[in-house]
Order: C-alpha cells, then sequence, then structure tokens
C-alpha cells in the first residue's frame, strides 16, 4: 500500500470533491481516497500492484477534471499557480468589461431614467440589431468562461455532475433560448422582449468573480503552512578543516558543522557545540520568550538566533527535522476529513442530481401554468445556479485549515480533522506524572540541619564527582546558592547506598541514603520526625554525616510544573473529569495529587497498566485524552481517544499521539481543548449556513413565492447570491485566527 497526493484542477464544490472521491473509490486496490477542496488535494491510499498513478490521473481526467501527482518536495506555492491565478485576473477583468457592455445594451432602455442607447442596436427601432449585438458581445464572456462548459458537460457525460454542470445547463438554456428567439423576431419583433444573452454571460461573469474571491481567501488559509515553511533557509555555512563555506542547505549531511550568525535562521537540527546565543522558537514551539543556547543544548531548525553565534552540530537533515516533521503534521491534519465533514459530502455527492431535478420540474411545472416557454427558462436558470452547494463543501474543510493552522502555530499540532473534533467531546483527561505534570527532573526542595550552609558544602564536595540525576540536583542547588565546595580524598561512590570520603582536614563525610548511615553506625533517629514527613511527600532523603553525625537531611524531588494546578482548575471549569495517574505509592500520589488539584488519584500503577486505566474511563462510555511524554506510556496514548503528548520537540510520540504539544507546558492541553471546541462550533456555524441557504434559496428560485408576493430571482441574483454564501463561509472560517486560545 502507498499513499500519494494529487493536486486537482477544476473543482469547485462539494459535489466536485464527491466526485473525485467516488470515480477514484472505484479503481480495484483502492483503500482510501479524501478530497480537501480549499486544498485541491486528493490524498489516495492504495496497492500499487492493482492501480497504477496513471490509471488515478485517467480516471478523475474522465470525471471531469485534471491531476498531476504531487511531489515530496513542493514545498510552497508553484510558479503555475500563481500565473493561473493572475492569468484568471485578467480573464475575469475583461469578461466583467464585456458583462457592464451588455448589461447597458440590454437594459439600458428598461431603466429610469433610460440610458442613451445608439439608435442603430435600440430594441425599439432596430430589434433585429439589438439581439445580434448581445450574442456578439455575450461570446467572448462566454469564451473567457469556457472551463465552466467543458468541466460541466463533461461530468454530465460521465454521470458527475457538478457546479459547473450546473452553470453550463443554465447558461446554455439561456444562450439558446435567446438564439432561437433572436431568428424569431423576423417574424415577431416582440420576440426582442425574450432574449437573455445578459443572464447567460452575466452569470458566467459572477459565479467567475465569485470563484475568483473565494480562491484568494482561500489562499489566506493556507497561512499557518506557507509561514512555516519560509522558515527554512536556503543556504548554510558548512565549517570544515578548509574554512567557512556558504553552501545550498541540501548539501549539509549529518555529523557536519555549521556556523549560524546573529540573526540568521538556524539551518537544520543539531546541538550547539560552541558558543552561545539566545534563539526565537516562536513560530515551531508557541514559546514567545527567547530560548538560551549554550554548549550542549538542541536547536531546532527554522528558529532565528536573536544574538550571539553558535556553532552546531547537524543532528537531523531533510525529511527527518523538526521543522519538516511540523509541515508534514499539519499539512496531514489539513488533508484528513473530520467526521463531521461526511455528512456535507453525502449530501453533496447527490445534491446537483437532485437540483438538476428540481429545476426541470419547476420549469416544466410553471410552462404547463403560464405556456410561457420564456419564464419557464428563468425558473431553471435560476434554480441552477442559485442552488449550487459551493458554501456545503467549504465548510468543514475551511475551518479545519484554519484552526489546525492557529494551533501550530502556538506549537500545538493536531494530527488530523478526526483528532480536532473529537477533542471536542472530551469528558476525561488523565496526567501521567512523571514528566508531565512534574518536571522529569529531580531538584532540591528542602534541606534540613542546624547548620545548612555544612550541610550543602559537604554534600556539593561529594555529590559534583558523580553523575547520578540525584547528585547533578544537588550540585545544581548548590551552584545556585553560590555555595563553595572543598576537595575530598578517599573517594568511593558504592551503587545502592551513596558517596563517602575524606575531606581536607581527613575527617570522614557522607552523602547518601539510610543504609549508608546505617552501614556506617550513624544515628538518624533524631531526625525521626523530619523523615516521615519528608516520606509521606514521595521525596528522595540524601542523609549528610561527619565522621559519626548525622549533620542533616537534604530532600529531593521531582517538583510540579508551575502552572499544572492553574491547568487542572481550568479543566474542571470547562466540565472534564482530571485524573492524575502514577506509580508513586498511595501517600506520595496523593501528595502529588492534592499539589495539582486533581479530582481523582491513581496511584501504584505500572507503566505496562495505563493502558488499562484508561480502558476502565472507556468502558463507562467516556470520551478519554491521555496527557503523557509519550516515552512510557505510548500504549496509553494510543489506547485513549485522545493522545496528547507534552513537549515532544523531538518526536518521540508521534506515531502513538493525536495531539503534540511542542512547549513542555502542560496548560496547552487546555488550548488544545478551546481550540477544538471552537473549530467544531465554527463548522457547525457553516453547516448551518450552507443548508440553510440552499433549504431557503431553491424554493424562492423556484418560484414558490410568485403567486402570493410576486418575488421571483433573477438568474444574476441567483450568481451574486451563491457567490456571497461562498465568501461568508471562508470569511467565517479565517475569524478563528482571531481568538484567543
Amino acid at each position: 500500500m502507498i499513499e500519494e497526493q494529487y493536486d486537482i484542477t477544476g473543482m469547485h464544490c462539494a459535489a466536485c470533491s464527491s466526485s473525485v472521491e467516488r470515480v477514484t473509490r472505484k479503481l480495484p486496490g483502492v483503500k482510501e481516497s479524501n478530497v480537501n477542496l480549499p486544498l485541491n488535494r486528493l490524498t489516495i491510499l492504495y496497492d500499487e500492484n492493482e492501480t497504477t498513478s496513471q490509471d488515478i490521473i485517467n480516471k478523475i481526467k474522465k470525471a471531469g477534471f485534471s491531476a498531476s501527482l504531487r511531489k515530496e518536495e513542493k514545498t510552497e506555492e508553484s510558479v503555475e499557480e500563481k500565473s493561473s491565478l493572475k492569468s484568471e485576473k485578467n480573464s475575469l477583468t475583461a469578461s466583467l468589461c464585456f458583462s457592464a457592455v451588455l448589461l447597458f445594451i440590454s437594459m439600458g432602455q428598461m431603466l429610469f431614467p433610460q440610458m442613451p442607447v445608439p439608435d442603430i442596436i435600440s430594441m425599439h427601432t432596430h430589434p433585429m440589431n439589438f439581439a445580434l449585438i448581445q450574442l456578439l458581445v455575450s461570446l467572448p464572456v462566454l469564451i473567457l468562461g469556457k472551463k465552466f462548459f467543458i468541466s460541466g458537460f463533461r461530468s454530465i457525460f460521465y454521470l458527475n455532475p457538478n457546479m459547473d454542470s450546473l452553470v453550463a445547463l443554465s447558461s446554455t438554456a439561456s444562450l439558446i433560448y435567446s438564439i432561437v428567439m433572436t431568428f424569431r423576431i423576423t417574424d415577431n419583433p416582440d420576440a426582442v422582449h425574450n432574449l437573455y444573452y445578459e443572464s447567460a454571460a452575466v452569470v458566467v461573469a459572477l459565479v467567475s468573480v465569485g470563484k475568483y474571491l473565494e480562491e484568494k481567501n482561500k489562499e489566506k488559509t493556507k497561512g499557518a503552512i506557507s509561514a512555516l515553511m519560509s522558515l527554512a533557509p536556503e543556504t548554510a555555512i558548512l565549517v570544515d578543516e578548509n574554512g567557512q563555506w556558504e553552501v545550498p542547505v541540501e548539501m549539509i549531511k549529518e555529523g557536519d558543522t555549521i556556523l549560524v550568525k546573529h540573526g540568521a535562521e538556524i539551518p537544520l537540527d543539531g546541538i550547539v557545540i560552541e558558543g552561545s546565543a539566545n534563539a526565537d522558537e516562536a513560530m515551531l514551539t508557541g514559546e514567545s520568550n527567547p530560548v538560551e543556547k549554550q554548549e550542549g543544548s538542541e536547536v531546532i531548525g527554522g528558529s532565528i538566533l536573536l544574538d550571539g553565534a553558535i556553532f552546531v552540530k547537524v543532528t537531523r537533515t531533510g525529511e527527518n527535522t523538526t521543522l519538516a516533521k511540523i509541515i508534514k503534521f499539519v499539512e496531514d491534519a489539513q488533508n484528513k476529513k473530520a467526521p463531521i465533514a461526511r455528512v456535507a459530502d453525502k449530501v453533496a455527492g447527490f445534491f446537483v442530481p437532485l437540483l438538476i431535478g428540481i429545476g426541470l420540474l419547476a420549469g416544466i411545472i410553471w410552462f404547463a401554468v403560464t405556456k410561457n416557454f420564456s419564464f419557464a427558462i428563468k425558473i431553471f436558470t435560476s434554480v441552477l445556479v442559485i442552488g449550487c452547494p459551493c458554501a456545503m463543501g467549504l465548510a468543514t474543510p475551511t475551518a479545519i485549515i484554519v484552526g489546525t493552522g492557529l494551533g501550530a502555530s502556538k506549537g500545538i499540532l493536531i494530527k488530523n480533522g478526526e483528532a480536532l473534533e473529537t477533542t471536542h467531546k472530551a469528558e476525561v483527561v488523565i496526567f501521567d506524572k512523571t514528566g508531565t505534570v512534574t518536571e522529569g527532573r529531580m531538584s532540591v526542595t528542602d534541606t534540613v540541619g542546624e547548620n545548612k550552609e555544612k550541610i550543602l558544602k559537604i554534600a556539593y564536595s561529594l555529590e559534583k564527582l558523580s553523575d547520578h540525576p540525584i547528585s547533578k540536583a544537588i550540585c545544581t542547588y548548590a551552584e545556585e546558592k553560590g555555595t563553595s565546595s572543598s576537595d575530598v580524598s578517599d573517594f568511593r561512590s558504592i551503587a545502592g547506598y551513596g558517596i563517602c570520603a575524606k575531606d581536607e582536614n581527613k575527617k570522614s563525610i557522607f552523602a547518601g541514603n539510610a543504609r549508608l548511615m546505617a552501614e556506617n553506625n550513624i544515628d538518624i533517629s533524631c531526625y525521626e520526625k523530619d523523615i516521615s514527613a519528608l516520606q509521606e511527600k514521595g521525596k528522595t532523603l540524601i542523609f549528610v554525616a561527619e565522621e559519626n553525625k548525622l549533620l542533616g537531611i537534604i530532600a529531593v524531588a521531582d517538583t510540579v510544573k508551575k502552572n499544572v494546578n492553574k491547568t487542572v482548575e481550568k479543566l474542571k471549569k470547562m466540565g472534564l473529569h482530571t485524573v492524575l495517574l502514577t506509580g508513586d505509592n498511595k501517600k506520595a500520589a496523593k501528595y502529588i495529587g492534592e499539589a495539582t488539584g486533581c479530582d481523582e488519584i491513581i496511584a501504584e500503577v505500572l507503566p505496562t497498566d495505563k493502558a488499562e486505566v484508561v480502558k476502565k474511563f472507556q468502558q463507562e462510555n467516556k470520551t478519554v485524552i491521555m496527557v503523557g511524554d509519550g516515552i512510557n506510556d505510548a500504549p496509553a496514548l494510543t489506547q485513549a481517544d485522545i493522545g496528547c503528548a507534552v513537549g515532544s520537540g523531538s518526536f518521540v510520540a508521534v506515531e502513538s499521539a493525536e495531539i503534540v504539544l511542542m512547549k513542555d507546558d502542560p496548560e496547552d492541553v487546555v488550548k488544545a481543548i478551546r481550540l477544538s471546541r471552537l473549530t467544531i462550533s465554527n463548522i457547525r456555524q457553516n453547516l448551518f449556513w450552507a443548508f440553510c441557504y440552499n433549504t431557503l434559496a431553491i424554493p424562492v428560485a423556484a418560484g414558490v413565492l410568485y403567486p402570493a408576493f410576486g418575488l421571483l430571482l433573477s438568474p444574476m441574483i441567483g450568481a451574486i447570491a451563491m457567490s456571497l454564501s461562498s465568501l461568508f463561509v471562508v470569511s467565517n472560517a479565517l475569524r478563528l485566527k482571531t481568538f484567543k486560545l
């Protein structure tokens, strides 16, 4: 099985995208086929042994559209796309000019006050000239809009009618009827009143205007990916034994050394091997503050160096870089459909044929009632033009594109539309403790003893010679306090016990656990109450002694992140049940749980059993979000309805999580849920408008209100209304960018 993407041209509405999906799914070996209308892109999963790329392209062509295989390296809008938009603008300008002339000729004499029309083409004195000049002026408009006729009639031929079919049928009907009336003018001058050249041409021009504005707005919805793509620099400064060279980024390999100067974009992921600086990672992780980079720090390609200069050893290139994966993540999210989109797709699939049927039926009924073929043609044309389901097809994908793009700009990566939709239904949020609720590293929390400075100095002197995580925590704390260390001799690190040595005065000094104290006959009972209180909080105790006397205790723990309590509080206000999941004993878990404010604490859970806890909530018909770091909780992330990986700049959890939070900030869980709720609300607004528009507009166009109120919509008004409907949906989706998460 392989997955490929194709750029599709000629799609204008939900019926178009539905047609492409339907014909490609009929191909042998095709497992999945999804079209993203705003991006004009098909994503298809198929067995290459049964179907080829050319088969797919040919099938799409037969349905009335054009397709080309999308290349992986395509990172920005192609020259062809830009040229196409410019060409369309030029054609549109010409089309509108001819349409204005046509309206002046056809309707100038009907206005009050009348507009002066040359006598030679007056409908009263020279009706044949009046008709022929309209035919001549309308032809350029129809020729410039030939794409509607080619695509529309081809789609009808292959039994896949779409929006182009509606425009083509309505304009062709008006044109043919007008030509017939033109020939009748010779025998019956009154036939001049039954000309609809302006309807045939102006409808095409107005629909073209709507489509052009729609395309321009759709381009805005792609802003997030465009912004991310613009972060990737084209060149890098390669450093080797021969000096420094500016080379294309593609030439850089893993292990190469590059120089990044202040103000420059970091070309690729890597590790700082020399120098220090501050980097702006806002576009990648959502972190608004500058991030300090020094020797040993990881840097992300695409971030900007604000000051200083650094030498970086490249660790990832090409598609493996964080930036490339973020772009891929966002593109995948925008290409995969949300379940809510399938409702619109199903309706659109049969809507166009139904609309043609309604138009024909309405035209036949009115002809039977009025015996006026001209009136019947007007009804038929109006129904086809106004009823086009363009807005229906744009309602969901535009909102998802803007929503996922907004999330990406805040460091919240959502894997697909289904994840975006499911997140808003969440009822339970389960937090894994280590690395998610806590910092994931040890730090000193308490120092107990009479002479705290001496306790810390002895501990620092011993622990600085060890690489143990607890040793690093004590050393970091001592350095922050400005504590000095002394030289020691006879240093011994005893696994499972601690460290002992001789100080400058040849006195024995110790730093370790209770077993080390017992081994050296050092009594710790004098601190019994402190020991009990600290252990109840789940803290690890380091006893510091000199000779045979206990000087005091240093307590270390994996501390709770600063804003976890605020995050949990916000989740509760949103109506969510919060759960803390940990392998700690019940006493330690209770302390952490109280510090976070979680509703429920589940302790003594093995990593292998975390998925079972998630399953238990799901068996109660709860929608569960599992929040973890993706390292030892991947099964639980996979089991959850939504797996949410926090602080996964390294993309450890991409495969198991539906949401990846680039920042190591639990509060982004709240933002992800808010984003989902806002996006789904926006989609519902769009769908409500689209369905209401079609439900109300079609009966009016069919003449339901004409007998009672004399209200009838002309095809031109229908074209304007249809275009405005689509623009409303796209503009409403763009509103998401203004919301604060």
